[in-house]
């Protein structure tokens, strides 16, 4: 009986184990990245916006930055399920924006690293 219920208590933490976000590995995810954008304390707009603090902020708004006039008049705030959302598709969330990466980050698990991390690089 003890085994039964010790097997029952591990698959029922079993989903908190696994979707817990792991910086590290959204490190790692951030390399696909990393070609257009710039995170942590030396970070400059490039080819892409740099991606400090930008959850929680509106879209198009680092200064400095030529934002498209679709992301620049969207509307959108970058919200965790928005910004997991424009990992997977960016056309998706705001059409007609200026990012060249269509591939996207197709894994869920990958996509909430990836914001974990870049989420971990803001200091504000």
């Amino acid at each position: 009986m003890l085994k039964w219920v010790l097997a029952a208590a591990a698959i029922a933490a079993a989903p908190f184990t696994a979707s817990a976000q792991d910086v590290e590995a959204g490190a790692a995810v951030f390399k696909k990245c990393a070609a257009c954008h710039q995170v942590g304390a030396d970070a400059k707009n490039g080819l892409g916006p740099s991606l400090n603090c930008v959850a929680g902020k509106p879209a198009g708004h680092h200064e400095g930055f030529a934002y498209s006039e679709a992301v620049k008049n969207s509307g959108i705030t970058w919200t965790d399920d928005n910004l997991l959302h424009w990992m997977e598709k960016d056309d998706a969330v705001i059409k007609g924006n200026k990012m060249i990466f269509p591939a996207g980050v197709k894994n869920e698990d990958d996509r909430k690293n990836l914001l974990a991390y870049i989420k971990s690089q803001c200091k504000e």
